[in-house]
């Protein structure tokens, strides 16, 4: 990988460190090798749906931000104690890009005398635990890898912002997030910090390439695309493929099931039905969701007055549901 050139960016706003790498993979000719850290954000693939992989009240109430990437795969969690690496090089259809990419991680954790393995379709594990989980995109003659390294990562945070995918956990028993997961540091033999960790990956990743950092026309170019794309509703929400979204809740009014569509962005087709006591057909005032995004605020205002027609119910509880 000599031709490669190393980037470590000390830039931890996700919004930007997401952009980054379109940018790098769309407007530049030059391969990379880079590393890069997250603030607390979830990271979801980019066919999945929002709505279903994120517990939007919980990263809201944390400053949780949440970014939609370029590829596809399951939804991660990113703190400072988790270190990301992306690498865009020429593509080959010939070999197992994610066996290629993740060897340079398994050979960094080995000389530390920690014995990974690549598993499944796209992870790292130790002692069959996944640390990192990876992702790629190809875009021309070039591809993207990128991957989560998990450091320290608050696992409980991590467990409690991503929803379970209950068609995984029913047709492969899958545990939870949780406890499908483990940390390098709880592996180490000589003691090290986040800090000391990437400086080491850092050295490794690095030997024999030049090193390039971001211009102040990379950074404009980059911040632009954040602006346009990557800090967005449409992109991070919005985007979340058409279908029927089914949420099932027992509320202190009774048990209900609320049922939408999300087209571009918008509520469609909004129905609510369940065990509770109503005045009248909830059906008129549930469809004042239609038209409106996926926003908290706009959904409670939109369900304003519903104790008018639920015995108990109020727009508050509602809203927050539907965001957990």
């Amino acid at each position: 990988m000599n031709t490669f050139k190393f980037i470590y960016s000390d830039k931890i706003n996700p919004y930007f460190n997401i952009a980054s790498e379109e940018y790098l993979l769309k407007n530049k000719d030059e391969f990379y090798i880079y590393l890069w850290q997250n603030a607390p954000a979830v990271i979801i693939g980019n066919n999945q749906n929002t709505l279903l992989e994120v517990n939007l009240s919980y990263a809201e109430e944390k400053d949780i931000k949440v970014v939609r990437r370029l590829t596809g795969g399951g939804a991660v969690y990113h703190d400072l104690n988790n270190i990301c690496y992306t690498i865009i090089a020429p593509f080959n259809d010939k070999e197992n890009n994610y066996v290629r990419f993740t060897k340079p991680l398994i050979d960094f954790l080995d000389g530390l005398q920690i014995k990974a393995e690549f598993s499944g379709r796209n992870d790292v594990c130790i002692e069959g635990k996944k640390i990192s989980g990876n992702a790629q995109v190809v875009y021309k003659n070039r591809i993207m890898h990128h991957g989560t390294i998990l450091f320290n990562s608050d696992l409980e945070v991590l467990d409690k912002v991503l929803k379970e995918n209950k068609l995984k956990i029913q047709s492969k028993s899958i545990k939870s997030n949780r406890a499908r997961v483990t940390n390098i540091s709880e592996h180490l033999k000589e003691k090290l910090t986040c800090k000391e960790f990437l400086t080491k990956l850092c050295e490794f990743f690095k030997k024999d390439l030049t090193e390039y950092e971001f211009t102040s026309q990379d950074i404009d170019n980059i911040n632009k695309l954040v602006k346009d794309k990557f800090s967005t509703y449409e992109w991070n929400i919005g985007k979340s493929p058409i279908g029927k979204n089914r949420l099932d809740y027992r509320f202190t009014f009774g048990t209900a099931t609320i049922t939408f569509d999300l087209t571009n962005g918008l509520i469609k087709n909004a129905q609510m039905y369940g065990d509770y006591f109503a005045n009248e057909s909830v059906h008129s005032f549930i469809s004042r969701l239609n038209g409106k995004r996926f926003v908290y605020e706009e959904i409670l205002s939109a369900l304003s007055g519903i104790e008018k027609i639920i015995k108990g119910a109020t727009n508050t509880e509602i809203a927050q549901r539907l965001f957990q």
